[in-house]
């Protein structure tokens, strides 16, 4: 089902029982799967390819070039940079152990999750299996191949923590205004210069969690 109000280019590549929600658009020579479904006001950019089954949330970006196989699952407002790969395979094989061509059920499907807000850079690999968390983001040219935890920072092959960003995008600070280290103190103050959101960061969880700003002592 297409929504009366998506946007559809000539050159895409639509198969059967794709859904695609209002508002979205979807670029040239892009290619959505058998079952793909897109929430609304998503874009998808030229040559991307969204595989069977894959569902993406509201707001979703996906730039020109993308990649996302089969068993990805794409919370709201997540952005996927140009020639990023999300992958479903952790142990690839073109032929079974006998030799013969490997087929459907050869193999089994590794999922990958994007939670809300979380970003992936361009050219960035995720490895299947993973979940990246809320308002994450993996550096350009990243190899994920494990979690990432909300608010984390990760970049490199293999990606590791570098440090947190905030919601809106931004580096989080500590105490000193530096920026926040990869595995701080639990009682260490962490703050968005930017926007002024106020972090702690949770051992058991191994991530970030929002706190209330603090209060400025002046009523209404």
């Amino acid at each position: 089902m297409i929504d009366p109000t998506a946007r559809v280019h000539a050159s895409a590549e639509l198969e059967a029982d794709v859904t695609i929600g209002p508002r979205t658009s979807v670029w040239n020579r892009a290619v959505l799967r058998t079952g793909a479904s897109l929430g609304a006001d998503c874009i998808v950019g030229r040559d991307a390819f969204i595989d069977a089954g894959v569902r993406l949330g509201d707001r979703v970006k996906v730039q020109n070039g993308a990649l996302i196989y089969h068993g990805v699952t794409v919370g709201n407002g997540v952005f996927v940079g140009p020639g990023a790969i999300l992958t479903n395979d952790r142990y690839p094989r073109a032929v079974t152990a006998t030799g013969e061509l490997a087929r459907g059920n050869d193999w089994t499907v590794s999922p990958i999750e994007l939670c809300d807000g979380c970003s992936i850079g361009a050219g960035a690999v995720v490895v299947a299996g993973v979940t990246v968390g809320r308002f994450a983001t993996v550096g350009a040219g990243a190899i994920v191949t494990r979690n990432v935890p909300d608010y984390a920072l990760v970049a490199g092959n293999p990606a590791r923590r570098l440090g947190w960003v905030c919601a809106c995008g931004s580096r989080l600070s500590g105490s000193t205004g530096a920026d926040a280290a990869p595995n701080p103190s639990p009682d260490a103050p962490i703050a968005c210069k930017r926007c002024g959101r106020v972090f702690a960061f949770n051992p058991a969880a191994g991530s970030l969690m929002e706190r209330p700003a603090p209060s400025t002592g002046v009523s209404a």
